[in-house]
């Protein structure tokens, strides 16, 4: 692939992946006096972070659209640059859509569900695969004994996630900051071998030329 086509596609990486990082910072003020004070959390700080997701579930369908066709933008970069793949490509880019990957299962699996239990307030149901214990319970299959973690547990679960997202996109950065390095002295050493060659190939011209005009004299 070109090296133009190569920048565009890791400009569609980094795009997101610092997007997505910008709004898991905006949520580290809700998650610092859950997760990261040696203190006890006050009651406060979970109410806080709870107001704080309710408000993001409850936005309009606008919102979740364009963060999807941002999480959209990133994997369509992933693909550009994986077509016709250098060994580079592989190794880096291949590397950095599995954490790439994982984040979307990370958000998926805890986020999304997580906001759903938030907005519902059901924190005691036990829902580890989504819906078992309404459907449950709908059938007439006792749920009595089935229980869930309860609001805090449930809260700090969904900050842990956040910070595992941002590790995880962290990881994507890093590895693309890694590439651009490899590639760039890879660049430098190609041009260093090709100037040393130039001048070896200018070595035995320019002594027959010096030795023809000693003969002259």
């Amino acid at each position: 692939m070109a090296w133009g086509s190569q920048s565009f596609a890791t400009f569609l990486i980094l795009c997101p992946t610092s997007f997505f990082l910008g709004v898991l910072f905006s949520l580290f003020p809700y998650d610092y006096p859950i997760l990261w004070t040696a203190a006890p959390s006050l009651p406060e700080a979970f109410t806080a972070l709870e107001n704080h997701l309710l408000t993001l579930h409850a936005s309009p369908p606008l919102i979740p659209r364009i963060l999807h066709i941002v999480i959209a933008t990133g994997l369509l970069g992933f693909l550009f640059k994986l077509y016709k793949p250098s060994e580079s490509n592989m190794l880096f880019d291949g590397a950095s859509l599995v954490l790439y990957m994982i984040a979307i299962i990370v958000y998926v699996t805890n986020i999304v569900k997580g906001l759903r239990v938030v907005s519902s307030g059901d924190y005691g149901l036990a829902e580890l695969v989504e819906g078992e214990v309404v459907m449950g319970a709908k059938a007439g299959v006792d749920t009595e004994g089935v229980k869930g973690i309860g609001r805090e547990d449930s809260l700090r679960v969904l900050s842990a996630s956040h910070t595992i997202l941002a590790l995880v996109l962290v990881g994507v950065l890093v590895l693309q900051a890694g590439q651009w390095y490899a590639e760039r002295k890879e660049r430098q050493e190609m041009e260093r071998l090709r100037k040393e060659k130039a001048e070896k190939g200018k070595g035995p011209v320019g002594t027959r030329a010096q030795v023809e005009k000693k003969k002259k004299f």
